[in-house]
């Protein structure tokens, strides 16, 4: 019983952590997609770098701090993964295909491997 509940919470944790990198990464895809947005009007209205710099200087601030964020989630990523072996019930060899993580995708059934 308590084995079983040890792995369900270690399979919803990874699950999150792969669901919080994953928006993040989403994120930066935005951030990136409206900058060249930005970039475009700026071009197609003929006005000159100026108009928009204090907009962009504030859009390269907000990607500078999502990519120092998703450096952190990697790193909790790692310190997780870590912890798993220090953890009694959930020491295995690996999960599922021998992956470290479990896939993006939360339909896949992971089965611990001993």
């Amino acid at each position: 019983m308590r084995k079983q509940l040890l792995e369900n919470a270690a399979f919803e944790v990874a699950t999150q952590v792969r669901s919080v990198e994953h928006s993040i990464d989403l994120a930066l895809v935005e951030i990136a997609e409206l900058q060249a947005r930005m970039m475009r009007i700026n071009s197609v209205a003929h006005v000159g770098p100026s108009t928009i710099h204090a907009s962009l200087q504030e859009l390269s601030d907000a990607l500078g701090s999502l990519v120092a964020a998703r450096g952190s989630i990697v790193g909790c990523h790692k310190q997780l993964a870590d912890a798993r072996g220090k953890v009694p019930g959930l020491r295995t060899v690996a999960f599922g295909d021998m992956d470290d993580c479990p896939p993006p995708s939360a339909t896949v059934d992971l089965r611990i491997v001993a």
